[in-house]
């Protein structure tokens, strides 16, 4: 593979105008066909094979025209202290907003006016209208929505408080300006690594060229292949992350080879098959973990996975063709007058050594001392892992300022917390004798369970085969205890079908979310063996050894754990959560551990592969194992440090988001990037091949014949090529500058 890169390489940096004019035209094409695709809307959630879900398309079914998935809202009303909201002109008001709302829009399927509904509370402080629309939260019009804000407005000035909750509020969170925060920090620290504005311009511009082109495909074909807004989210993060990475380490090995007198498409041509094998591998670790979500089996996070994944292989051809072609265009300008000087004299034998030089000596003389330090360290901040809750967010985890946050406060005081997250049970009668018996028969059970607050009469369709009877838990949606009243119903649910004939099947937006979350459980360690299992198969082939991959991938669990540690302490039981703006602790985000295992891995991976490939060229080219370890940091530390830090910025700024959830993302990528690039890669990789030595390159004979050579390192290049300065040409120098 080395050779071929080598070529690659050499051949963009001799056709750098027509490979650059392919990216800006594929660039231009992607932006043409997003700009002109129709506005994506919200991809089709569901949950197959799931109780949740069966119920939901049962009423889509039984109860047609019913917008079982459609988005909701309450409009919550209290009157002014000392009245109540049956009085007669606070009545009359609310009466006039219903009548609004319906003439509102046409994509309001109903609402419910709170005095036939009985939606009004014991004291009469309270009231509330249930509001549904046809269509999902994320595909109302910004004219929909505007009316439901307006709607309370007149009632406010009459002295009642009036707030809004439910999804048909939700919006995408607005990421723009954290990404800017993010590449603004990471133009500030490439070029303190490089000491070059155009070397640390390239990685830039590369990653935000392919993560427009990615973006911009997702947003063209994102209503062919029903793609959510939400999709291009992840596309866009991972996408810059790895596509900075991956031309850092490009640019870097180049300025290297520049340093060592070799000419410039020589230079071009080594860094692309060494760094180059190594981007290539890297970006297939990213790949197979985002590939691999496909094995929750959850069609939006499937879709995600795909796409965040074709965005990650653009950014490996955009590493190995627009870089090198791009680095023709800068000359020599990539090195800055003091950055060529600093290359030059690290590159003499007599060279003061770097920090990344300085630290590999430390370790090498107390390997055991610092294996220690870092495996306790993590593993105590891995504890509160034990105590890890998933659930999904309710309107009880948005900030208190939001009027959603105080509609759902208004509505716990004035009825009960239950009335945040009722629950839909639904009835199929059709496989029972007398259907109404079996529906009386589920009401009187479910009253006779604990921590129900309230049971409405059951509405029949109009065939008569199917029932839907609504639920008031006692306690929150996230509670465990409403967790348990679900599950309790589903197990009275089996004995009745049992005996009446009838399916009992329970839904609605808090039983999906419990469905949920134990999906995403139950998917989490097939997907962290198939992930682990698949990248250690490739790093085998990387790094020709059994105990490199073993330890890589010990590594990064140990790392996420410990980030899922961190997440627990911060944002379930609330420890520091004031300094990072968190106002209501409660579970982790179901589809966080698996979304983080997703991301983190591939990073940390291109760490891996960035720092070790480096030792493992050193090693296979005579080293001593303890020297190849300090060679590896003397090359990469630098880099993997600034990559680490890049990353860390990007991430981080997701921490300022009011956004509870997109907070916890943030916080949980940025902690755990720190864990495995410092803790991790700088500190345990290099103690255990030091304490390993040369058993850490031990390769069974017949498992080397078996596996494909990949040659990484670029053996088989340096065999082609002298491995001298190449000064002039060294006989295969082609220097068409």
């Amino acid at each position: 593979m080395a050779t071929f890169l080598y070529k690659l390489g050499r051949l963009a940096f001799r056709r750098r105008r027509y490979v650059a004019l392919v990216w800006v035209a594929l660039l231009a094409l992607a932006g043409f066909g997003a700009a002109s695709a129709s506005t994506a809307t919200s991809s089709s959630f569901s949950i197959p094979g799931t109780e949740a879900q069966r119920a939901f398309d049962l009423l889509e079914e039984r109860f047609p025209g019913g917008s079982a998935d459609g988005a909701t809202a309450r409009v919550v009303f209290k009157a002014p202290e000392g009245e109540k909201v049956t009085a007669s002109a606070n009545k009359a008001e609310i009466k006039d907003i219903v009548g609004e709302l319906k003439s509102g829009s046409d994509q309001i399927a109903s609402v419910a006016d709170p005095f036939a509904a009985k939606a009004v509370s014991q004291d009469g402080s309270t009231a509330y209208i249930s509001v549904s629309y046809k269509v999902s939260s994320m595909e109302l019009t910004d004219g929909t929505r505007d009316a439901l804000k307006d709607a309370g407005e007149a009632a406010q000035n009459s002295g009642m408080t009036v707030e809004i909750g439910g999804d048909a509020l939700q919006v995408m969170p607005e990421t723009g300006a954290t990404e800017i925060i993010g590449v603004a920090i990471a133009a500030v620290v490439l070029v303190i690594s490089f000491g070059s504005l155009i070397a640390a311009g390239l990685p830039l511009l590369t990653a935000l060229i392919g993560v427009g082109i990615g973006v911009s495909l997702i947003t063209a074909l994102a209503n062919v292949l029903d793609l959510g807004s939400t999709t291009s989210t992840l596309a866009m993060m991972i996408g810059l992350a790895v596509g900075i990475d991956y031309a850092l380490f490009i640019v870097s090995r180049y300025r290297a080879e520049l340093a060592e007198g070799r000419e410039r498409e020589e230079a071009v041509g080594r860094a692309v098959g060494t760094a180059g094998s190594a981007v290539v591998f890297a970006g297939l670790t990213v790949v197979i973990a985002l590939v691999g979500l496909a094995v929750v089996n959850i069609p939006m996070l499937s879709k995600m996975g795909f796409a965040a994944a074709g965005t990650v292989a653009i950014a490996v051809l955009i590493a190995l063709t627009l870089v090198p072609a791009l680095l023709g265009f800068a000359g020599k300008r990539v090195n800055g007058r003091r950055a060529r000087k600093a290359a030059e004299a690290e590159n003499k034998p007599e060279a003061k050594p770097n920090m990344g030089t300085r630290w590999a000596r430390f370790v090498l003389r107390r390997p055991v001392w610092v294996l220690l330090v870092g495996v306790l360290g993590l593993g105590a901040v891995a504890v509160p892992a034990t105590s890890l809750e998933m659930g999904l967010p309710d309107d009880g985890s948005q900030p208190k300022s939001t009027t959603q946050r105080q509609a759902y406060d208004t509505l716990s005081d004035g009825f009960g917390p239950g009335f945040n997250g009722p629950l839909l049970v639904v009835v199929d009668t059709k496989g029972a004798s007398d259907g109404r018996t079996a529906v009386d028969r589920v009401s009187q059970e479910i009253e006779g369970i604990g921590h129900v607050a309230a049971v409405t009469p059951a509405t029949f369709n109009k065939a008569g085969d199917a029932a839907t009877i609504t639920v008031i838990p006692k306690d929150r949606p996230s509670s465990t205890e409403t967790e348990d009243l679900v599950h309790a119903i589903r197990d009275a649910g089996g004995e009745i079908k049992d005996d009446t004939g009838a399916e009992v099947l329970v839904t609605g937006a808090t039983a999906m979310n419990i469905d949920f979350s134990e999906k995403m459980n139950a998917a989490l360690l097939p997907y962290l063996a198939l992930v682990v299992g698949l990248a250690f198969l490739l790093l085998m082939v990387v790094f020709r050894s059994l105990l490199v991959p073993l330890k890589a991938a010990l590594g990064f669990l140990l790392s996420v754990v410990a980030a899922l540690g961190a997440v627990v302490a911060v944002f379930q039981w609330g420890w520091f959560g004031s300094l990072l703006g968190v106002e209501q602790t409660g579970p982790i985000m179901s589809m966080m551990p698996i979304f983080m295992v997703g991301v983190v891995f591939g990073l940390a991976m291109d760490y891996e592969v960035f720092l070790v490939t480096r030792m493992r060229e050193a090693y296979v080219h005579g080293e001593s194992p303890g020297q190849a370890i300090v060679t590896g940091f003397r090359h990469g530390a630098r880099v993997v440090t600034a990559a680490a830090v890049i990353m860390m910025a990007v991430f981080a700024g997701f921490i300022g988001s009011s956004e509870s959830m997109i907070k916890m993302i943030g916080f949980s990528l940025a902690i755990a990037v720190f864990f495995d690039a410092f803790v991790v890669r700088m500190a345990i990789v290099p103690a255990v091949l030091a304490l390993l030595g040369r058993h850490a390159w031990w390769l069974p004979n017949w498992l080397d014949r078996i596996l494909p050579n990949g040659d990484v390192e670029g053996e088989g290049l340096r065999k082609n090529l002298s491995d001298g300065p190449a000064e002039g040409g060294g006989g295969r120098e082609l220097v068409r500058a």
